[in-house]
Parts: structure tokens; C-alpha cells; sequence
């Protein structure tokens, strides 16, 4: 691979993207039938979570993006075997587990922040771990404090050096008491990743619920894990001396299933999403009704389309599970620049997630982004310091334009909105978008979608 290409380059060179670049044409509805399989918040999770068995793990419905690629190449840093048994499994073998030095990881982990992840079991398996700087996508600081602190509370020794972050475990792990300052997906993963084999019981309270959670405990739990999921947040983890290896079957992709039914409402089309199941995409599904969206709950997946006649206006706050994801809301804002009236975001999870808005806006759209949030709007979900809302005024009819894409889900919103758009676009920085979708050249082919490569 290119060391000169950028991180989004690299990741379109990891799953075959062919330029980082295309031009559509748009004004044209996407209908046809796409699959979703695992979804990345769950599968990248799943396969750092291998380090902890004794025997050989299986995963399967594993999606082919750059952000698979990435921790597959982190594993494979530390001795781990990884092979291909089947189309969308995944083996490991990690009788060879051993240390790497920071450039490696660094190397491989590129604009990730899976290595964050790798801590606690690293910890139990080699009792050191290193973490280079982080990347991501740029929509605010996401810290690593969280996770840091939940380190130390099991006994890490936490040192700061030039390269990176140095842990060691020089007495082992302990089971701790922690509350979470925010029930954090990542802290709540790395927390259940670091207790199932420190010794003692760990409480976890203010704990994520996601769904995506409840399939990682699934999965530790059918390595040995004791794990008992209390009400109000609360998570028990008793420590056990031994974990085996997996077999699997990751959870479908929720946040690919929303985007791409946010593509049929705004280009108004019919697309079948084959994997989608509805009972984590009820929350979704309710708000797709209110806009005024239709879709259909089949055995093998839900069918999305747009009934025609006029789109109506909502509000939405995000919140953590169950509420309505953050990852949900920027597709979806493209479906209500056509809504007809004013519709209210308010985003309580991410303090920087509007950026997409300003291409958006470029391309005709009325959306007036509130920095500071709007305190006196009536609200359900608990309002953060940090909070923004936007409210979007439509409909207003969009036209082409050049697009540079800003981050994974902000990116899917723009190519939505270029293939609802009169006229040309030119989308770039694509390999971004390729982070967390999968074939989605594929999948735009398979839809109907009017666009070439650009170059």
C-alpha cells in the first residue's frame, strides 16, 4: 500500500474502490434490493475480542470494509492467524499471541480507534499494551479518558511516552466499581473487554445498552464469561481464570440499514435492505413513519420506500440507546430538506456532527446550525452542555455540486443528497465512506444509481 496516500485512500485501496473519486448524476430514484451484514460496531469489537480465548474463534456475516481490515491487520501485528474459511467469516488462531512496537501498530491502525479496544486484553494476555495516537472521524474530541480511567480502576499503570500511551499490569487486574459519566459505548466495551478476566467481580453502573453491547456479551459469554445484565444500567461482570475461543454470527448493521432507507425516502425510491430485522430499528422506524416514509417488515429483511405525497416535519434528539442514534440523524436530514416545514435536530451525543450541514447547504438546502443548542425548544432527552441543533427549513429543491466527503456517516449523507440532486456532483474522499459501508459501489450499481469513477 501507497504510504503516501491519505487514511481515506487507504481505505478505499483496502476494500477496492478504484478512485477515491466519482461523478454522479442525479435526479434519479434508487430501487432495487442490497444486502447488510455485520455491523462494524459490533464485528471490529467481536474480533478484538479473540485475544482473550485459549482456542480458535469463528465470526461470521463479517462485512468487508476498510475498518475490519484495519483490526485484522492489528491482530495479525500480534501473532494472531487469521484466514478466510467461508465468504464473510473469519477465523482466528491466537496460540501465537506476541508484543508489537508502536510503529507497527501505528502502521496498521491508521485513522482507527480500535487500538484503544486492544488494552485489556493485551493486558491479561502479555501484561503490557501500547496505544498510538488515535484518529477517527472528526466530529468531536471523543477523549480517551474513559477508558484510561476504567484501565487504572483494574490496576493498569498508565505512562505517557513520546510515541504513544505504555500500560502495564504489573500486579495483575482486579475486578473495580466504576460508573461511567456517560453510559459511553466505547467505555462500556472496553470495561466488559477488561473484566471478564480480571480477578474478582467488576460493577459497572451508567453502563451502554446498545445492541450492540448485548451481542459482544453474547459472545463473551459463550467463551465462559459471567456476565449478568441488571436493570438501570447496571452490568456485574465476575472474573473467570480461563476464556475460550467463538463462533459467531455478528449483528446486522442497523446504522447501514437507516442510511439506506433515508436514500430511498430522499430520492424517492424503493429499496429492500435483506438482513434488516426490526426490532433494534423500531425507534428508527417510528420517526421513518412520522416523515412520512413507508416500509414494510418481511422475514428476511424491511423494504423502504417513499408512497409519495408530502413529507412532514419532525423533531429528533439523539440519545444513547434506546433512543435515536446519533449516526441515524445525518441521512436522514437530507429526506427532511424535502419535509415541508421546519424540523428540529437536536444532537445530544456529538458535539461537532453538523459539519456535513454546510455542503448540504451549498448544494440548496435551508439548514441553520444553533452552535450553542436551543434551550428553551420543548425537550425529552436530557439537554448536555455541548449540545448543537440544527433546524431544517424545506422543501427546497437541490442541485450538483463538488462534495469533499468529512466523515463516515456525513459522507453517506452527501452522496444521498447528489443522487437526489438535479444536475452533476463530484464526490471525493470516498474510501471514507468505505470505512462502514460495504461494496457500496456495488450496492449503487444494484440500485440504479447513474454515476462513473472520476480519472
Amino acid at each position: 500500500m501507497n504510504p503516501l496516500l491519505t487514511d481515506a485512500q487507504k481505505s478505499g485501496e483496502r476494500v477496492g474502490l478504484k478512485s477515491d473519486s466519482i461523478i454522479i448524476n442525479g435526479g434519479k430514484p434508487l430501487n432495487g434490493s442490497i444486502e447488510v451484514r455485520g455491523a462494524k460496531n459490533l464485528a471490529t469489537k467481536a474480533m478484538v475480542a479473540v485475544l482473550l480465548g485459549e482456542t480458535p474463534s469463528l465470526l461470521k456475516d463479517v462485512p468487508d470494509i476498510s475498518d475490519v481490515q484495519v483490526v485484522r491487520g492489528l491482530l495479525e501485528v500480534y501473532g494472531v492467524k487469521v484466514s478466510n474459511p467461508a465468504h464473510g467469516q473469519l477465523s482466528f488462531d491466537t496460540s501465537n499471541v506476541e508484543s508489537a512496537h508502536f510503529a507497527e501498530i501505528d502502521a496498521h491502525a491508521g485513522a482507527s480507534r480500535i487500538p484503544i479496544l486492544f488494552c485489556g486484553p493485551l493486558l491479561h494476555r502479555l501484561g503490557e499494551a501500547r496505544i498510538p495516537d488515535l484518529g477517527g472521524c472528526r466530529i468531536g474530541d471523543r477523549p480517551i479518558d474513559f477508558h484510561l480511567d476504567a484501565l487504572r480502576a483494574f490496576g493498569a499503570v498508565v505512562e505517557k511516552k513520546f510515541e504513544g500511551i505504555f500500560l502495564t499490569a504489573p500486579n495483575g487486574l482486579t475486578g473495580a466499581n466504576i460508573e461511567l459519566p456517560y453510559p459511553s459505548v466505547g467505555a462500556t466495551e472496553q470495561v466488559l473487554l477488561t473484566a471478564v478476566r480480571a480477578s474478582g467481580v467488576t460493577e459497572l453502573k451508567n453502563a451502554a445498552i446498545e445492541p450492540e453491547i448485548m451481542d459482544l456479551i453474547a459472545i463473551l459469554q459463550k467463551m465462559g464469561a459471567i456476565i449478568s445484565v441488571e436493570p438501570n444500567r447496571v452490568i456485574l461482570i465476575e472474573g473467570v481464570d480461563r476464556l475460550e475461543g467463538y463462533t459467531h454470527r455478528a449483528l446486522f448493521d442497523r446504522n447501514e440499514v437507516a442510511s439506506w432507507a433515508s436514500a430511498a425516502l430522499v430520492t424517492k425510491g424503493d429499496i429492500f435492505v435483506r438482513g434488516a430485522r426490526q426490532s433494534e430499528m423500531m425507534t428508527f422506524l417510528n420517526v421513518f413513519r412520522k416523515v412520512g416514509g413507508a416500509f414494510d417488515v418481511q422475514e428476511d429483511g424491511i423494504r423502504f420506500w417513499h408512497p409519495g405525497g408530502e413529507l412532514k416535519p419532525v423533531t429528533i434528539e439523539t440519545d444513547v440507546h434506546p433512543g435515536f442514534m446519533t449516526d441515524w440523524q445525518q441521512p436522514l436530514i437530507v429526506a427532511l430538506t424535502q419535509a415541508h416545514g421546519e424540523s428540529f435536530v437536536h444532537e445530544t451525543v456529538y458535539e461537532n456532527r453538523f459539519g456535513f450541514a454546510d455542503a448540504l447547504n451549498e448544494m440548496g438546502a435551508n439548514i441553520v446550525v444553533h452552535k450553542s443548542g436551543l434551550p428553551n425548544h420543548p425537550r425529552r432527552v436530557a439537554r448536555r452542555d455541548f449540545e448543537q441543533a440544527a433546524v431544517i427549513t424545506g422543501p427546497t429543491p437541490l442541485h450538483g455540486a463538488n462534495i469533499y466527503v468529512p466523515d463516515l456517516r456525513g459522507g453517506f449523507s452527501h452522496l444521498i443528497a447528489a443522487l437526489s440532486a438535479e444536475g452533476q456532483s463530484v464526490i471525493s474522499n470516498m474510501g471514507i465512506i468505505s470505512r462502514g459501508y460495504e461494496h457500496i459501489i456495488d450496492k449503487l450499481e444494484a440500485l440504479g444509481a447513474d454515476f462513473v469513477y472520476e480519472g
